[in-house]
């Protein structure tokens, strides 16, 4: 087996992990010793294992004098778990190859430098453009100190996500929706307005056969906490946690009741309609360790992001039928812009079939 081999495993390590390790990255590593695996490994949740020590207890004794592949340049700081270049250092492993260098100025070369000054030979960057792929929410948040943001949306051939009545159950078809929820897996948080909890009172928890699911932290933006009481989100017997960002427009009384009941409300800044400025909301869920953020809309909220210029990435699910109608929702609303060149222009980087309906995965060139 080849380098690029070994590290293509250490991605696909590292994928598993996706979903279950914010604000950490997910990290895959793979030790290798006379051509031969000996020991795998990916990140565990914040405070325990990361992949580089989860290898090298596999390997026990034997990692003295392995080559290991890594995703990312292992840390060099104490965090809520010792350093792994320590730890490689003191399993004797002699040689590292890692994907990407990590921009966390806790790390940020200082891995590599460790490794080094200890004798281990280093081979780094050697696979970049994949690993900023795999974890570029994380690489946006440690950057920015804001969480990456993806839009998601379904909408017919016609670009429309909804019929002239406002039905919109089911755009997609089952695959299609099953890959939604993988997506949702892979989130930290999860995002409507209130205007789509009125209009269908969904759950926005996650439906998948696994032994781990990651429910991500539901955000409902509503300005003056219009939210009925008896919404589905705000039930205390759905997994994960709810979030409800208002504005200093709400009812007190509203959020009294709200806050008594166990539901976590807070307040930002608004924009100039008055509504949840984004901004401020995104800071707010910075704070919070929310690393990654899909956006599910409605038109209104979708419009609103766009608007603010903070999307990074958009998911969109396309299925094929037309349902026409002047007033059907598109998936973007707001002002608009006057002018074609101002679009925003993004970059298909994935194209998928789920049944009938195909996804694409667009993403802002600067991101």
């Amino acid at each position: 087996m080849s380098d690029v081999t070994f590290m293509q495993l250490a991605f696909a390590l590292a994928q598993q992990a996706a979903g279950n390790t914010s604000p950490n990255p997910a990290v895959g590593a793979v030790l290798v010793k006379d051509g031969k695996i000996i020991a795998q490994g990916h990140t565990h949740p914040a405070g325990e294992q990361h992949a580089e020590v989860h290898a090298l207890q596999q390997a026990g004794d034997d990692a003295k004098g392995s080559t290991l592949y890594v995703t990312l340049e292992p840390c060099a700081h104490y965090g809520r778990t010792p350093p792994c270049s320590k730890a490689i250092v003191d399993a004797g492993v002699a040689e590292v190859h890692y994907a990407v260098g990590d921009p966390n100025p806790k790390v940020n070369g200082r891995g590599r430098k460790y490794l080094q000054d200890h004798g281990v030979r280093v081979y780094a960057n050697v696979q970049p453009d994949a690993g900023l792929d795999q974890n570029r929410a994380f690489f946006h948040y440690v950057t920015h100190g804001l969480p990456h943001v993806t839009l998601k949306y379904a909408m017919t051939l016609d670009g429309k996500i909804s019929t002239v009545a406002g039905e919109s159950k089911w755009i997609t078809g089952s695959d299609a929706r099953q890959h939604g929820h993988i997506l949702r897996n892979r989130s930290d948080a999860i995002l409507v307005g209130v205007d789509t909890i009125i209009a269908d009172d969904p759950q926005l928890t996650t439906r998948l056969d696994l032994d781990k699911v990651n429910h991500p932290l539901r955000v409902v933006l509503d300005s003056t906490l219009r939210i009925p009481l008896s919404a589905k989100v705000l039930s205390p017997e759905l997994p994960g946690n709810t979030l409800l960002v208002t504005t200093a427009a709400a009812d007190p009384a509203k959020e009294a009741a709200l806050v008594a009941a166990g539901i976590a409300v807070v307040q930002t800044d608004t924009d100039r309609h008055g509504r949840v400025d984004i901004h401020s909301m995104l800071r707010l869920l910075a704070e919070r360790d929310v690393v990654s953020l899909m956006v599910e809309g409605g038109a209104q909220v979708l419009g609103s992001f766009v608007s603010s210029g903070v999307a990074q990435e958009i998911w969109t699910f396309i299925a094929p039928k037309i349902v026409g109608g002047a007033t059907a929702k598109t998936p973007v609303g707001g002002d608009g812009i006057a002018v074609l060149q101002n679009a925003l222009q993004f970059e298909i980087k994935e194209v998928n079939r789920f049944g009938p309906d195909l996804w694409i995965r667009s993403q802002l060139p600067q991101a």
